[in-house]
């Protein structure tokens, strides 16, 4: 693995999309890239230099984030870490014991490859890797 490993975004997951875009447009001046949908949610991904911050609306009662808002309330739901090679950063955490929710890369957001580590191995946070 190399160590060229950075954050990609953090997925805030937020009741409403166009409430919590609020602040970034009004305050921040930022343009929220074209909302996306994926995993029974709305996506609006924030530029923030090489990372981004992702608002996470749900839009399915069933979905992970509809789940989150309703145990947790709203709040940062996921850091995500761009990583060179995702089938090896998955196989490092088979090798050193990190439970998995994706045992395989995954569409995601934007069209990139993506798995989640359960944050039963990480400390309680939920992490999500990409390439």
């Amino acid at each position: 693995m190399s160590n060229s490993a950075r954050i990609a975004h953090v997925g805030i997951a937020v009741p409403d999309l166009e409430s919590a875009l609020g602040f970034y447009r009004n305050v921040l001046g930022l343009t929220p890239l074209p909302t996306e949908e994926a995993d029974g949610a709305a996506i609006a991904s924030l530029p923030f230099g090489d990372a981004q911050v992702e608002l996470l609306a749900p839009r399915t009662p069933d979905g992970p984030i509809a789940r989150f808002l309703a145990r947790r309330g709203p709040g940062i739901h996921h850091i995500c870490y761009r990583v060179d090679d995702l089938e090896a950063a998955l196989d490092a955490c088979r090798k050193h014991g990190y439970r998995l929710i994706d045992e395989a890369p995954r569409p995601g957001a934007g069209g990139h490859r993506i798995a989640f580590v359960h944050p039963k191995a990480t400390s309680g946070i939920l992490l999500e890797l990409t390439e």
